[in-house]
C-alpha cells in the first residue's frame, strides 16, 4: 500500500538526537531556545515559543488571551476536531461559519454576521496547507476588536501576499510526525505581541520564571530538546520538501485535467504547501476512495464528519447550517502527499486514480 504520507526522517535526525542525549541536556534547552528563534526568523515574527503539540498551542493562545466562559470564538467546522476542543477548554463557545467552495477555507465574507457582544477572537484554519484570505479577515478583526489567531498547523511556511502563514495574528503550528515539518510531537506559537509572548513562556512552565518562584497558573507545556534537534535538521529541510510537494502537485495537476474531478484551488497571491493533496470527485466519492485502496493507494477523507455534526458538538447545542462544508465532506478524498512520493510510486497513483474515476464517471461529477 503505498501510504498516504510518511516523515523524511533519516540519519541526520538520528545525529542530531544522539548528540542531545550525549549532552544530558534532554529537556527544554538550548536547543528548543534555537528553534525558537529560527522559527520566529522563518515566519517574520518577534517571538515563537515552543509547547509540546499543536492542540496545546491553540489552548495556550486562547488562554493567554483570556478567553472564558461567557465567550465567542468564530472558526470553521471543516478542520481536526483540535480547533474546537481548544476553544471548549476555556469555557467558550466555537461559533461555526462555512467555507469557500473551492478553497476549503473560511468563507471571510460570512464572518461579520457571525459576530455579537460576545466574540473575541476569530480562528482561520490554513486547512491542507492553503492560508486562508488574511487581507479580509485582518480587517474585519481590526473593526471589531477581536483577536485573530491562525490555525497553520498544515501550513508551514505557506504564504499570503507575501507574508508566512502564522505572521498575521498570533500563530498556531502542530510539528506531527506526518506535518509538513516534524518533532514527532511538538508545536509553536508565533506572535509579535511581547506580553503575550512572556504570558505564554510563564503558562507552558508551570507559571514559573524563576524556579519555585509561581508568578501565574501554568501547566508543563514543554517541548523537550530531543524534540527541537529534530524540528532545527527538519527547518533545514523544509523549503527544499515543500518544493518537492509543489512538484508532486503539479504533476497530479496535470495528470488529472481531462477527469471529471477539481484539483486544488490556489488563488493568486498565495502558496500553497500541500500539507493534503485534495480532489472533489462528485457524489461516487465512497466507491472510487474503495477502488483506489483496492488498487494499493492509501487515499483518505479530510474529514468525513465535520465537527459540527460531531456528537459531543450537537450535545452541547452548537448547531450549524453549512451547506459547504458538508459538500465537502460528502465528495472529497485526499492522495499520498509527501516529499518521499517516488516517481514510480506516484505514477502507480495517478493509474489507480484515473481508473478509479473513469469507473464511477457516469455517476455525476464536481459542481
Amino acid at each position: 500500500m503505498i501510504p498516504i504520507a510518511r516523515p523524511d526522517l533519516g540519519q541526520e535526525e538520528i545525529d542530531a538526537v544522539a548528540e542531545v542525549i550525549r549532552s544530558g541536556i534532554v529537556a527544554q534547552g538550548p536547543k528548543v531556545k534555537a528553534l525558537e528563534a529560527a522559527w520566529a526568523d522563518y515566519c517574520g515574527v518577534r517571538h515563537a515559543v515552543a509547547v509540546s503539540n499543536g492542540t496545546l498551542a491553540l489552548m495556550a493562545t486562547f488562554a493567554c488571551l483570556e478567553i472564558g466562559a461567557g465567550d465567542e470564538v468564530i472558526t470553521v467546522a471543516h478542520t481536526f476536531a483540535a480547533t474546537a476542543n481548544a476553544i471548549l477548554s476555556t469555557g467558550a463557545v466555537p461559533i461555526f461559519v462555512d467555507i469557500e467552495p473551492d478553497t476549503y477555507l473560511i468563507d471571510a465574507k460570512r464572518i461579520e454576521a457571525a459576530i455579537t457582544s460576545r466574540t473575541r477572537a476569530i480562528v482561520p484554519v490554513h486547512l491542507f496547507g492553503l492560508v486562508a484570505d488574511m487581507d479580509m479577515i485582518r480587517a474585519i478583526a481590526d473593526r471589531h476588536g477581536l483577536a485573530v489567531v491562525e490555525d497553520a498547523c498544515q501550513a508551514h511556511g505557506a504564504t499570503f501576499r507575501g507574508r508566512r502563514a502564522g505572521s498575521f495574528g498570533h500563530g498556531t503550528f502542530s510539528l506531527y510526525a506526518t506535518k509538513n515539518m516534524t518533532t514527532g510531537e511538538g508545536g509553536f506559537i508565533t506572535t509579535d505581541d511581547d506580553d503575550l509572548a512572556d504570558r505564554l513562556r510563564l503558562y507552558r512552565n508551570q507559571g514559573m520564571r524563576a524556579r519555585y518562584q509561581f508568578e501565574s497558573l501554568g501547566f508543563n507545556y514543554r517541548m523537550t530538546d530531543i524534540n527541537a534537534a529534530i524540528g532545527l535538521v527538519q527547518l533545514a529541510k523544509l523549503d527544499r520538501n515543500t518544493a518537492r510537494r509543489q512538484a508532486i502537485a503539479a504533476r497530479y495537476d496535470e495528470a488529472f485535467a481531462d477527469l471529471p474531478v477539481r484539483t486544488p484551488v490556489v488563488p493568486q497571491g498565495r502558496t500553497h504547501v500541500y500539507h493534503q493533496y485534495t480532489l472533489e470527485v462528485g457524489p461516487e466519492r465512497d466507491g472510487i476512495i474503495a477502488a483506489i485502496r483496492a488498487g494499493g493507494v492509501g487515499a483518505d477523507i479530510y474529514y468525513p464528519i465535520p465537527v459540527h455534526h460531531q456528537a459531543y458538538i450537537q450535545e452541547r447545542g452548537l448547531h450549524a447550517d453549512l451547506p459547504v462544508t458538508d459538500f465537502a465532506a460528502e465528495r472529497t478524498i485526499a492522495l499520498p502527499m509527501f516529499p518521499g512520493l517516488s516517481s514510480e510510486d506516484q505514477a502507480t497513483v495517478i493509474a489507480v486514480v484515473r481508473q478509479a474515476v473513469m469507473a464511477h464517471a457516469g455517476a455525476g461529477s464536481p459542481a
